[in-house]
């Protein structure tokens, strides 16, 4: 099977130029260790009492079990698609061809801001941990923003780690990949330790009652709840296209698909199993009415510190391990845009020694520490709006692989057709992703649906819409 190198633009991209190609290292252990890393974060350790809140233990379990499979059908069609079309564009090159130009440009566009947004986000939680274990970092403080103080410790310890992450990207990708195996393998290490102890030690007592709300209708509806939240805690898996150009020589592109189910396998099961041994470990109704975070729980159950502070020190890992992945990402897709002249033609520049995108990463760390600056208050609904930004990007990937087939199957000749193969099998996998993707999208758009957008969080995905329709108005001087 031929790896596409290059390609020529598609109508309504313009030119690129030649900026050199990105180096390429990465093996089936770094792709899942990119698709499992850039998803799971910290969200079981500090939002542990949301999730019993809307399902219990078993409406929490049930909910991430049956939304992992229900992104099945999404992740068969990223296998397909990413196995015929290696680019780090991903959603923006399976689109080309199929699809208006425009709404290839913003398919790509809307996915950069799911990646972006994590980082910062990411620098800030990095600080907030840290507090935890070193309380000195809550003082000097700076300025406040929506009466949330910012401290300088915490800003520096987002700016070093960011600058730590860009560094790491700017000497290779075979460096980040190692640091992401580090780092992702930690977690798990971790995560199996205080797991065994866990389940070792609890009581299947604590785990009463089942759901959060009462009745057969009840059950349902705490899996509902639960369910609303699985794209966000699931979003990654699809990383893994973003690194396809990076493959070393002779890599097998199969082996694209099996990292992608992989680490969507573990993903699901990860959090199923942190619900299970958290209310094993302590009651769950105690976590909730007294907002206990996942180690507070562990301490009090086993009146030690030091279990505390390994969760912790599992959840640090963590940390880094979803800011480099989403920090790769992030920058592929800059790349991508870069070099079909959508953007500014500098992001698809490669450095000539390292293979990197140099200045795409350059101007992600510098995004990166300007909006960590601004603390969690502004950044909460600008991450929301990734929630709906990663429903977008998944719709137009299954809908582009739906399209590709037909266009294959009328024997039409369009780029990449030669190489087509696979979209030739039955879709019914992409139009189940495709309802589901769509299905996302409804739930945060439709006002009468809990937790749809509210206000700020409509401002911020106007503001990011109206930033690339200037970009795009912008294209032919920008390609220049």
């Amino acid at each position: 099977m031929t790896r596409l190198q290059s390609r020529r633009p598609q109508d309504g991209f313009t030119g690129s130029g030649n900026f050199g190609r990105l180096h390429r290292g990465l093996s089936s252990l770094e792709y899942f260790t990119f698709g499992f890393g850039t998803m799971i974060g910290v969200g079981w350790l500090v939002l542990m009492d949301d999730w019993l809140t809307r399902g219990g233990p078993a409406g929490g379990m049930l909910g991430f079990l049956l939304g992992g499979l229900l992104l099945f059908p999404i992740a068969r069609t990223y296998g397909r698609l990413v196995q015929q079309i290696p680019d780090a564009g991903a959603e923006i090159a399976y689109t080309e061809g199929v699809m208006p130009p425009f709404v290839s440009f913003a398919a790509g566009w809307t996915m950069v801001l799911s990646y972006a947004i994590v980082c910062p986000w990411e620098a800030v939680a990095t600080g907030n941990l840290l507090a935890r274990v070193i309380p000195a970092l809550n003082t000097h403080e700076l300025y406040a923003i929506g009466g949330t103080p910012i401290f300088a410790p915490r800003v520096a310890v987002g700016v070093g780690l960011t600058a730590v992450v860009a560094i790491v990207n700017y000497r290779g990708i075979k460096p980040s990949g190692i640091f992401q195996n580090v780092m992702t393998f930690g977690l798990l290490f971790t995560f199996a330790i205080f797991t065994l102890l866990g389940f070792a030690r609890g009581s299947p007592s604590n785990l009463q009652p089942l759901f959060s709300h009462a009745g057969a209708a009840g059950a349902w509806l705490s899996i509902f709840l639960v369910l609303q939240i699985v794209p966000y805690f699931m979003t990654g898996f699809e990383s893994v296209a973003k690194g396809s150009e990076e493959a070393h020589e002779g890599f097998d592109p199969r082996n694209f698909a099996k990292a992608i189910y992989a680490a969507l396998v573990a993903g699901f099961l990860f959090y199923v199993i942190v619900i299970a041994v958290v209310t094993w470990v302590y009651p769950w109704q105690e976590i909730v009415s007294g907002h206990v975070r996942t180690e507070v729980a562990f301490e009090r159950t086993f009146g030690s510190h030091a279990i505390a502070q390994l969760i912790l020190f599992g959840a640090f890992l963590s940390l880094l391990k979803i800011f480099n992945g989403n920090f790769v990402a992030g920058t592929r897709m800059m790349y991508a845009m870069g070099k079909r002249g959508v953007v500014h033609r500098s992001l698809g520049f490669v450095h000539p020694t390292y293979g990197t995108p140099a200045v795409a990463i350059s101007l992600l760390a510098a995004l990166t520490i300007a909006c960590a600056m601004m603390g969690d208050a502004i950044l909460v609904p600008i991450t929301e709006v990734g929630s709906l930004t990663v429903g977008i990007g998944w719709l137009s990937a299954c809908a582009a692989f739906i399209l590709r087939a037909r266009v294959h199957a009328a024997g039409t000749d369009m780029s990449h057709a030669s190489h087509a193969t696979h979209l030739t099998h039955p879709t019914y996998a992409a139009w189940l992703g495709a309802a589901v993707s769509l299905a996302i999208v409804l739930m945060k758009v439709i006002p009468a649906i809990p937790g749809s957008f509210t206000r700020a969080e409509w401002m911020a995905f106007a503001a990011w819409s109206g930033a690339g329709f200037v970009f795009w108005r912008l294209r032919p001087s920008l390609a220049r």
